[in-house]
């Protein structure tokens, strides 16, 4: 524990009762600046963030305007800027200073805390301690074991999603030369199952919305999210759109604060009012697992107000000229009954009629979800019922509407749009193929899940990581942590130590890189590089502080050294002229993908969109058109006493990373280690507020997984549910566990088992 974010004794809760943003997010900025020491170096580079010629925030991937305010900044990016710009340094001497083991035993608060990577560092075989090593020797290193590979597959390329695209390119362009598709990513453990869905019902895997369309829209839904902590700036949007009239559902089990009421940080008297704008219309709070039903539920509405008003209310000419499976969904929506939907979701059908009449009400409506929907065994039916929803009313393809999944890390779309994945089209392969004369693999690759199982039985040899969190991101964590210690060599491209670094590779390589906030200064001067938002807008990052450490690397001139040190007489790739002018490599990338044309010269214009064949209303589906699915409402059986488990953020962390220890808006300081519960689930258990608690999942094969030391919270949830941080309680999770095609960890619907160890100090609760 440090002393700069102490852990208090008692177990406060205070609720906040004032709007989200306000004066609280401008104070909470500050005090995060300060306690990263760089309260003048950062505060500057907050002006440049977000701005035209400056960098992209490392937070969330919201987009920014047309008109842009001097501070484009939310709280959460501030204390991401905090923690990158930091004055504090994990320089060789904290290595020399703390073992592995000792490293081990700080929380993830704490280990970010240590500060900046300034050079590289190697902990070998059989070692306990990190020590420094040459980049030219580290290269060297990481090249021998990729060439003795005696297959590649047993190589694998973790990707995050804050890479750049231009880092990204070469960093698929590395393993595909290699031999192998093992290119998993972040996203697999978040929107995997939106593309998915959205390819088979749109025809397009990505969001069909764009910022001006909430200066539009009639209507907001928004499912399975808290943007008030996880993508703060997009209250800004819904705000202005509730104060022009448009009407705002909300469909989460818990009542987050950032949509009930808002202040915008910059409205001086509001703030200092705590006058707020109020954000939902109609704030319903289902069963985690039953969005399903929510939304069937909702659609059965809809469809008997079409059928009392003679036709009026879908869009029936969009439906015939442009839909197919109508009728399939319809059947399904009147064979299912109202009764069986109120018992899978906890939501009565008076609700239910609320938010429909909203949709009913509204000529164009905005669909927007996020992992509330896709951490489920079930999420592709999730965001099919979403896609349903939407094509009733032909909300696709016309001003104020639209299907969006709001993407968490700052460019993990883009990553995919330059070819971070386990499952590359044809378009990338041939245009690799074409560009630099290899033929890459065709054969899909591992995604993370995948790629965990595989390091667990043996068949990796070489973990190799652009940034992220995977020990800690990853459910199971035990087995995760063990997975990632098996192969040969871990090599992990970062700006700050994690829990990965930690337990990665018998021999681990710590190659600490520029952060997005850095200037990049090469010999043929400053470069820059582009990232694409959750709106498929790309545009330029140019960094504005000078580097933490003249050690420090662009993670481009990384990926272009290892690709150079790996395959040195190949005269198709000239690695290091694409490492050292970045427009090279843009025109590089687009000779490769045609879908990014004039890449390099838009970019330089200020940006452009990538067109989503969608919001055009051109249907690549299978069959032409844009599809209805049926979607079955989930049978959830839980054993005896169990409670469905959510995992959530804290107001204090971004993904992994933890800045602090408090929870402003759910009113938790000091801590991390609670259990929120409904008040009736904590009677029926004995428990009271404060108590300490044994929390235990079973999984199919009656495997026991559990997490201790958790303290209860008495909070407004439905019965029923409960909820933990991420990602601590990733620990409950079975790796197996997963969402089916899709793949991604079911972290919304845990069943788990609530016991009492002993009693705690009682904590006071203030609504």
């Amino acid at each position: 524990m440090t002393q700069r974010d102490a852990k208090s004794d008692g177990l406060d809760h205070d609720p906040a009762s004032h709007p989200a943003g306000g004066i609280g997010a401008v104070t909470s900025s500050l005090r995060h600046l300060a306690k990263e020491e760089t309260l003048i170096r950062g505060g500057r580079a907050l002006l440049a963030m977000n701005q035209v010629t400056g960098f992209d925030c490392p937070g969330c991937a919201w987009p920014e305007g047309k008109e842009r305010s001097h501070a484009e900044f939310c709280e959460n990016g501030a204390k991401a800027l905090a923690h990158e710009a930091t004055t504090l340094k994990a320089d060789a001497s904290v290595f020399a200073r703390l073992t592995v083991p000792e490293l081990m035993r700080l929380d993830d608060h704490d280990l970010e805390g240590l500060g900046r990577l300034t050079e590289p560092l190697f902990r070998a075989a059989g070692s306990d301690k990190f020590r420094p090593i040459t980049w030219d020797d580290a290269f060297k290193l990481t090249a021998d074991a990729l060439r003795s590979l005696p297959n590649p597959d047993r190589a694998v390329f973790y990707t995050s999603g804050r890479t750049s695209n231009e880092a990204a390119f070469l960093w698929q362009l590395l393993a595909r030369r290699l031999g192998t598709n093992n290119l998993p990513d972040c996203a697999n453990l978040c929107h995997e199952s939106s593309g998915i869905a959205l390819t088979m019902t749109v025809g397009a895997g990505k969001g069909s919305v764009q910022l001006e369309d909430f200066e539009h829209t009639d209507a907001i839904f928004v499912i399975g999210q808290n943007p008030g902590t996880n993508h703060p700036r997009m209250l800004t949007s819904i705000m202005n759109a509730r104060r022009r009239g448009a009407e705002v559902v909300v469909i989460n089990p818990l009542r987050e604060r950032g949509l009930e009421s808002f202040v915008h940080p910059q409205e001086t008297l509001n703030s200092l009012l705590d006058r707020g704008t109020e954000m939902s219309t109609v704030y319903l709070r289902p069963l985690p697992g039953s969005d399903v039903a929510v939304l069937k539920g909702i659609m059965k509405w809809v469809l008997e107000a079409d059928r009392s008003q003679g036709g009026g209310v879908l869009d029936h000419f969009f439906i015939q000229t442009m839909t197919s499976g109508i009728e399939a969904l319809i059947a399904d929506l009147d064979a299912t009954s109202f009764d069986e939907i109120e018992e899978a979701s906890s939501v009565t059908r008076s609700e239910l009629k609320l938010a429909a009449d909203v949709y009913v009400r509204s000529r164009a409506t905005i669909i927007c979800w996020a992992m509330g929907l896709t951490q489920h065994r079930n999420a592709i039916d999730n965001v099919i019922a979403c896609s349903n929803l939407a094509m009733l009313k032909g909300n696709i393809g016309k001003p104020g509407s639209g299907l969006l999944p709001v993407r968490g890390h700052s460019n993990v779309q883009g990553d995919r749009t330059v070819g971070i994945t386990n499952r590359p089209r044809t378009v990338l392969l041939d245009g690799l193929k074409r560009v630099f004369k290899f033929s890459p693999p065709r054969e899909v690759g591992l995604d993370t899940l995948e790629a965990i199982a595989a390091m667990e039985n043996d068949k990796v040899d070489v973990f190799l990581a652009m940034g992220g969190n995977l020990a800690q991101a990853a459910p199971d964590q035990l087995r995760t942590h063990a997975a990632l210690r098996r192969p040969r060599l871990g090599v992990h491209i970062a700006t700050k130590p994690n829990r990965t670094h930690l337990v990665g590779g018998q021999s681990t390589l710590l190659l600490p890189c520029l952060a997005r906030s850095e200037r990049d200064i090469n010999v043929l001067g400053e470069q820059f590089v582009t990232v694409e938002d959750s709106m498929s807008f790309v545009h330029m990052s140019k960094g504005v502080l000078s580097p933490a450490s003249p050690e420090l690397l662009s993670e481009v001139t990384i990926a272009a050294r290892l690709g150079a040190a790996t395959f040195p007489s190949d005269p198709n790739i000239p690695w290091m002229t694409l490492a050292c002018d970045y427009a090279v490599l843009r025109n590089t990338i687009e000779a490769t993908l045609p879908y990014l044309d004039h890449y390099d010269q838009r970019t330089k214009a200020g940006g452009f969109y990538i067109q989503n064949s969608a919001s055009k209303r051109e249907w690549k589906t299978v069959l032409g058109r844009a599809e209805f699915h049926a979607t079955p409402t989930p049978k959830i059986v839980l054993r005896p006493g169990e409670l469905r488990l959510m995992t959530i953020r804290s107001h204090d962390q971004y993904n992994t990373t933890v800045y602090g220890r408090n929870d402003r808006y759910r009113g938790i300081h000091g801590r991390r280690n609670v259990l929120f519960m409904n008040g009736t689930d904590m009677d029926d258990r004995h428990l009271m507020p404060g108590d300490e608690v044994i929390v235990t999942s079973t999984d199919e094969r009656d495997m026991v997984r559990t997490q201790t030391g958790l303290q209860v919270v008495r909070y407004d949830i439905p019965r029923g549910a409960c909820a933990s941080y991420f990602p601590e309680s990733n620990v409950l999770i079975p790796l197996e566990s997963a969402s089916a095609v899709s793949n991604q960890p079911v972290s919304k619907m845990v069943p788990v088992l609530v016991t009492r160890t002993t009693s705690s100090k009682p904590m006071t609760h203030t609504a």
